[in-house]
């Protein structure tokens, strides 16, 4: 499912299908019986912050409690609804949304920065999402018979935890959003939803779709508002049952507090956090090729995905080959509005996360700058980094993971591989990992050795298909189990063993048959 971009015809019916959309949208809590006595706050383009794409309002406290009321009343129902049904739902809204990824991409465009392109993987994934979690929920959640002795009957079956909090990102605003609540619903939980700050209007949409496809609006809430607040509120608070978290280490780790500081069950915690990810290449790899992937692995999005290339250690035999090229690659690279479809990278997402960035190219003053892409007047108005790549001595020197189009390269000799592969599990995190070799021996060796959760051989590291490449990291890059793959739902549920002793009814009914 997808549009070609290729092809005339689709670009001007896209072109067309986002122009008839509204100029701007609004966001606002959607929680049955309360309303909002916060203030508005103005939406801006990332492009250009002149230009004023909506509004939003947060969920004040008064709210926040409603619908924490709300969802612990509403859960019972919904778990007790079969799981089939629960998937048609899923499935129905997967088929609404593709029916509306103009109107999506251009809220993707606008609110996040995300070029065109990016908007249609973006709408893709999120429809995967309603769709796989869909057909896993009918698979996982019947009931299992289980092996036991003439007699007895056993089974197994997964039931819903209860209201689960649901914190997603700016960075794939439809697509996280969407896979962590259908995850969520899927498995019989009621959800409250706080999509980033940066992103309420995209996530306000979605949950009025799967609410026009059929999820109960007492069961599927959306409290927008900043973390410090409605965030810190929802995941201390003993109603709820566990929370799924995609954003940073740091935040992560504070919610792990919050739940553990609870005079309640032990919530469950799962987090996809950041990464200092890496790409090696050895002397056997093909240049064209790895300059290639190496490009799209930093510079897609911005940078702006937890997968993105950070640093990029290259083999010293064809190590001046491939940054020669590089700064070649970059210099091509088109910087400015994502809704221009010949657009490389867009913006970053806010004037924080330029600052950061900012201040990570002074850190970088004493490395050697290999390229910096040009940076058009037409961006002066709007959150761009120029991407750029420096040449460091050693992943080391980097102190944190810096999310845009920021990449680094590493030189390393024949004899350093497993150094290398260390240095990279030195730094705690272990998202994706790249590799280009054309040696199996090599691949095998540094598969075997790096402790990441996602490894992509002679290709780009980015775009984890769902169903096809579960995604998630080791160590400071999550917790797991892996989204878009089989044990991601039941981490979802809890566990029901029933064990029937069937003599007390008058036996075993199936021996009877046992010489047919």
């Amino acid at each position: 499912m997808g549009i070609n971009l290729a092809n005339d015809d689709d670009l001007r019916g896209l072109a067309a299908a986002i122009a008839a959309g509204p100029a701007q949208w609004e966001a606002a809590p959607l929680v049955p019986g309360a309303s909002s006595a916060a203030a508005w706050t103005d939406v801006t383009d990332p492009a250009d912050r002149r230009r004023v794409v909506g509004r939003w309002q947060a969920a004040d406290e008064a709210t926040v409690e409603r619908a924490l009321g709300n969802a612990v009343a509403a859960q019972p129902a919904w778990n007790a609804t079969p799981a089939a049904s629960r998937a048609a739902i899923l499935e129905h809204a997967a088929d609404v949304m593709e029916q509306r990824m103009p109107a999506f991409i251009a809220m993707c465009t606008r609110e996040a920065g995300k070029t065109v392109v990016d908007g249609v993987a973006e709408v893709r994934e999120a429809v995967d999402f309603l769709r796989y979690y869909a057909g896993e929920a009918r698979r996982q959640f019947a009931v299992q018979p289980l092996p036991g002795p003439t007699g007895e009957a056993n089974s197994l079956q997964l039931e819903g935890r209860g209201t689960f909090v649901c914190i997603s990102p700016w960075n794939f605003p439809l697509a996280i959003f969407c896979g962590q609540v259908a995850a969520a619903l899927a498995a019989g939980n009621s959800v409250l939803a706080k999509p980033a700050e940066q992103t309420n209007l995209v996530a306000h949409a979605a949950v009025k779709l799967l609410h026009e496809a059929g999820i109960p609006e007492v069961v599927l809430q959306l409290v927008p508002g900043d973390g410090a607040t409605v965030g810190a509120a929802l995941t201390s608070d003993p109603r709820v049952a566990g929370v799924a978290f995609t954003g940073s280490t740091a935040t992560a780790r504070a919610i792990n507090r919050a739940l553990a500081g609870r005079d309640a069950p032990i919530g469950v915690l799962i987090a996809e956090t950041g990464g200092q990810n890496a790409l090696i290449a050895d002397s056997s790899s093909l240049p064209e090729q790895l300059v290639k992937d190496a490009i799209g692995s930093a510079f897609t999005s911005a940078g702006q995905r937890c997968s993105a290339a950070r640093v990029l250690f290259v083999q010293a035999d064809i190590a001046d080959k491939v940054i020669e090229m590089l700064a070649g690659a970059m210099a091509e690279l088109k910087v400015g509005d994502p809704a221009d479809l010949s657009t490389d990278v867009g913006p970053v997402i806010d004037a924080d996360a330029l600052g950061l960035l900012e201040e990570h190219a002074k850190e970088m003053s004493g490395a050697r700058l290999i390229a910096q892409a040009p940076l058009p007047e037409s961006t002066a108005h709007g959150s761009f980094f120029a991407p750029r790549a420096w040449e460091i001595d050693s992943i080391g020197r980097l102190e944190r993971e810096n999310f845009g189009p920021a990449l680094h390269v590493v030189r390393w000799k024949a004899d350093q591989l497993d150094q290398v592969v260390d240095a990279i599990n030195a730094t705690g995190f272990g998202l994706t990992l790249g590799i280009h070799s054309r040696i199996d021996e090599t691949v095998e060796r540094i598969v075997a050795r790096a402790k990441v959760g996602n490894i992509y051989v002679n290709r780009n590291q980015i775009g984890a298909v769902v169903g096809v490449q579960p995604f998630g990291g080791q160590g400071l890059s999550g917790t797991g189990p892996k989204a878009g793959g089989p044990h991601y739902l039941p981490r979802f549920a809890t566990e029901k063993t029933v064990t029937i002793n069937t003599t007390a009814a008058g036996g075993n009914a199936s021996l009877l048959t046992l010489g047919d």
